[in-house]
């Protein structure tokens, strides 16, 4: 646990989601929910918050400007 996020807090707040967002989405998983992030071209996201509105989402946005991660040499791939 960091700063009282849990493991899943302070990826997305280290990746740039602002503190109250994360503990919003962290709840939510927590409660059973689902987390969704997308990256792509404006009309890619767009077409995604599209895609996903159809679903009623409790908390749909885009978050413009989160850092983004660097793939790890150390990662291996599912199954491997």
């Amino acid at each position: 646990m960091v700063g009282g996020l849990g493991a899943l807090g302070a990826a997305l707040y280290g990746i740039g989601v602002p503190k109250d967002s994360v503990i919003q989405y962290e709840a939510a998983v927590k409660g059973d929910g689902f987390l969704v992030m997308a990256h792509g071209t404006a009309e890619g996201i767009a077409r995604a918050k599209a895609t996903l509105a159809t679903e009623n989402p409790s908390a749909p946005g885009v978050l413009a400007g989160a850092k983004t991660a660097e793939p790890s040499a150390r990662l291996v791939p599912a199954g491997g």
